[in-house]
C-alpha cells in the first residue's frame, strides 16, 4: 500500500517526499486514533492534577503556593473585569491605593476573561485546577495535529511527540503553581503558521492567522512567545545555511507574510504593549537582576525530575537551585545523541533539531557553568551579556532549555515515524543525483528502537502534583459579613498584610471572594521608588512591623512612633476595617494590632479594628 505523501510547501524543512501512488480515501477528522490520542492527554492532565481534585476548594501547591494564590487571584480579576467592565490592563483590588499594573504582570487575560462566566459560577479553585490539566491536554493536542499533519506519517509517533511536547518534565514542573507556562497550545499553531508563510500565493491569508496567533499569545504568556520566535529564528537562519537556493526562493513569501503578520499583531497589541512599560505601575526591569545567573546545571540534563514515576525529592537539595526545565534523565539524553547520530546524515529535519538542543542547551548554561550544584568558575555564556540589557536582564537563562524540550518532543516523533518506516530512510536525492534503492529494515531493529524510545520516555511519566492543605477564608469573609465595615471606596486590610513572603491565606480572601473588597500590598511586580521591578508593595513601617512580629514570634516593645505610623499607613490604605482571622501567629499578632490600634471586637470567627472613623 502506498504512504500519503507529505507536501514540501506545508512543511519547507521536510528533506523527503515518498514516491507517487494511489490515491487513497480522505479520512475523516477526527480519526478513531485522533479520539484516542486527545482522550489519553485528557486523562494524563487529570491523573497530573490528581491531588488538587482531593480537596479542590482547600488545596494548593505545595511547591509554589505563593504562585498558585496569584493564579487563582488571576482567575477572579478577569472575572471581575469583566462583571463590572473595567480595564482589564488594570486592577485596584490589590495593592490599593496604588493598584497593579496587570500587563507587567503575568495575568494571563487571555484566558481568564473568557473562562469569566466558569470563575463566576464554580469560583476559581475549580476554574484554576480545571484549567491547568485542560492546558497540559491541549498543548499535547495541538502538538499531535502539528507532527500528524505536517511531519510525521504515523499517528503513534505523533502521539508520543505530542505527549512529550505537553507533559515535558519542564512543563510539568512549571505545573506547580505556573499554569502561565503549561499554556503553549498556540505555540504549535505559530509555528506551523510560520512556515506555511512560504506557500505561494497564501502569504496575506497565512500572515494573517499569523499574525492573530501571535496577538493573542501576547496575552497568555510572552515570554513563551519570545522562546518560540528565537526557535524559528534559528530554524530559519540553519535552513538557508543548509538549503541556500530553496531558502532564496521562498525568501519573497515568507518576507511578505510575515510583514502582514507582524503588521497585525502590532496593531492588535500596540497599545497593551505600551501600557505594559509605560502604564502605570510599570517598571524597567527586575532590581539586580535577580533571574541573570539562574544558568542551568550540566547534571539535571541527566537526572529525572522530581514529578515523575522515576524522579526523587531528594535531588533537589543538591541541584534544585534553578527550574527543573531539562532533567530529562540520562535515558532520554543519550537516546537522543544516539538518535541525532543515525539521523542527521540522512534528515534535514534531524539536523535542524541538532542546531537546536546545542544552541539552547549551551545558551541556558547562564553567567558561570555549574555542575552539581556548585559553581565551577568557568565562564558561561551569558557572562558576555549585560546584566541590565533591556529585556535580557528580565530573563532566566535555564528556560532557554524549553526549546531543547520541544526538539527532544519532535525527535523523539522523527525517531518513532522512521521506525515505523518499513523503508529504511535514505537521504534525498539532490538535483542531477541519481536515485538509490531504498533497503528494507529487518523487524528486530524496529523493535530495539521502538523499545529504547519506550525506556527512554516512561520514566518521565508525570505523578500528581504536590498539593497541601490550606486553612479557608474565616466565615466573616465569605459570608459577607464584612459588608458593612467596608464601603465604597475603603479598603479591608487583612492581617497579616499580603505580601510574596506572608500573608498567602489572607491573599486568597481577595481572590476567593472575586475581588469584592479591595487590599493593601499583594503579591505581584510593581515599580519600588527607583522604578526597578519589585515583588510585592514597598514595605510600609506597619506591614514591617507586622512580619517581624510574625518572624519573632513574640511582641517588640512599641513607642508612640509606631502607632504613629500605623494611622498614617491606615490612611495610606484608605483603611475602613483591620480583620484577623485564625492563623498560627494569632495571638502575637492580635496583641501588637492592639497595641497599636485599641481593644478589638470579636465578630464571627474574626477579631476586628473598625477604624474608619479614624482615619
Amino acid at each position: 500500500m502506498a504512504v500519503p505523501v507529505v507536501d514540501p510547501s506545508l512543511n519547507p524543512v521536510s528533506d523527503t517526499v515518498e514516491a507517487e501512488a494511489p490515491t487513497r480515501r480522505p479520512r475523516r477528522w477526527p480519526a478513531r486514533s485522533d479520539v484516542l490520542a486527545i482522550g489519553a492527554y485528557v486523562l494524563l492532565g487529570v491523573l497530573v492534577c490528581l491531588h488538587y481534585w482531593v480537596d479542590v476548594n482547600n488545596r494548593v501547591s505545595s511547591h509554589l503556593p505563593t504562585d498558585h494564590s496569584w493564579f487563582e487571584w488571576l482567575f477572579s480579576h478577569g472575572a471581575y473585569s469583566m462583571l463590572h467592565l473595567e480595564n482589564p490592563l488594570f486592577s485596584t483590588r490589590q495593592n490599593a491605593p496604588d493598584g497593579v499594573n496587570m500587563m507587567a504582570n503575568t495575568s494571563l487575560l487571555g484566558v481568564t476573561l473568557p473562562l469569566a462566566p466558569l470563575t463566576w459560577l464554580l469560583g476559581p479553585q475549580v476554574v484554576y485546577a480545571l484549567y491547568l490539566g485542560g492546558a497540559l491536554a491541549a498543548t499535547a493536542g495541538t502538538s499531535y495535529w502539528m507532527l500528524s499533519r505536517h511531519l510525521v506519517r504515523s499517528r503513534a509517533a505523533a502521539f508520543v511527540g505530542g505527549a512529550f511536547l505537553g507533559f515535558a518534565p519542564g512543563i510539568v514542573h512549571h505545573a506547580n503553581g505556573q499554569p502561565n507556562f503549561v499554556s503553549n497550545f498556540l505555540l504549535p499553531l505559530i509555528v506551523v503558521r510560520v512556515f506555511r508563510l512560504t506557500e505561494p500565493g497564501r502569504w496575506r491569508r497565512n500572515g494573517l492567522m499569523l499574525g492573530l496567533l501571535v496577538a493573542y499569545q501576547i496575552f497568555i504568556n510572552e515570554e513563551m512567545l519570545l522562546l518560540t520566535a528565537l526557535a524559528c529564528l534559528v530554524i530559519v537562519i540553519a535552513y538557508a545555511i543548509m538549503r541556500p537556493r530553496a531558502a532564496w526562493q521562498r525568501a519573497g513569501a515568507f518576507g511578505a507574510g510575515l510583514g502582514v503578520g507582524g503588521g497585525l499583531a502590532l496593531l492588535l497589541t500596540a497599545y497593551p504593549i505600551w501600557y505594559q512599560f509605560n502604564g502605570p505601575q510599570s517598571y524597567r526591569g527586575l532590581q539586580g537582576g535577580v533571574f541573570h545567573s539562574w544558568g542551568e546545571d550540566l547534571a539535571a540534563f541527566v537526572t529525572f525530575p522530581r514529578d515523575t514515576i522515576a524522579g526523587d525529592e531528594a535531588v533537589e537539595a543538591t541541584i534544585g537551585l534553578t527550574e527543573q526545565n531539562t532533567w530529562f534523565g540520562w535515558p532520554l539524553a543519550l537516546l537522543t545523541v544516539v538518535a541525532l547520530a543515525l539521523l542527521v546524515r540522512r534528515s534535514l529535519i534531524a539536523r535542524i533539531l541538532a542546531v537546536l538542543v546545542v544552541v539552547f542547551s549551551v545558551a541556558s548554561l547562564g553567567p558561570e557553568i555549574r555542575l552539581n550544584g556548585e559553581l565551577t568558575g568557568i565562564a558561561g555564556p551569558w557572562s558576555y551579556i549585560p546584566a541590565d540589557l533591556p529585556l535580557v536582564e528580565m530573563m532566566m537563562p535555564t528556560r532557554l532549555t524549553l526549546v531543547t524540550a520541544a526538539a527532544l518532543g519532535v525527535l523523539l516523533a522523527l525517531a518513532w515515524d522512521t521506525l515505523g518506516n518499513r523503508r529504511s530512510p535514505i537521504p534525498a536525492p539532490r538535483a542531477g543525483e541519481p536515485v538509490a534503492a531504498a533497503g528494507h529494515r529487518p523487524r528486530w531493529q524496529r523493535g530495539i528502537g521502538y523499545a529504547a524510545i519506550s525506556l527512554a520516555v516512561l520514566p518521565l511519566i508525570p505523578t500528581p502534583l504536590p498539593a497541601e492543605p490550606v486553612d479557608p477564608p474565616p466565615a466573616f469573609i465569605t459570608s459577607g459579613a464584612w459588608r458593612p465595615y467596608v464601603p465604597k471606596g475603603r479598603t479591608l486590610v487583612p492581617v497579616p498584610i499580603p505580601s510574596n513572603v506572608h500573608g498567602l491565606s489572607t491573599l486568597r480572601w481577595s481572590a476567593l471572594t472575586q475581588h469584592e473588597f479591595p487590599i493593601p500590598a499583594g503579591y505581584f511586580i510593581g515599580p519600588n521608588q527607583d522604578g526597578d521591578g519589585v515583588f510585592g508593595a514597598p514595605n510600609r513601617p506597619t506591614s514591617t512591623l507586622i512580619y517581624r512580629t510574625m518572624d519573632a514570634g513574640e511582641l517588640p516593645e512599641l513607642t508612640d512612633e509606631n502607632r504613629r505610623q500605623a494611622e498614617e499607613d491606615l490612611r495610606f490604605w484608605r483603611a475602613s476595617v483591620v480583620v484577623l482571622g485564625a492563623h498560627p501567629k494569632e495571638a502575637v499578632l492580635r496583641d501588637l494590632m492592639t497595641a497599636l490600634l485599641g481593644e478589638p471586637q470579636r465578630t464571627a470567627d474574626v477579631w476586628l479594628w473598625n477604624v474608619r472613623d479614624r482615619v
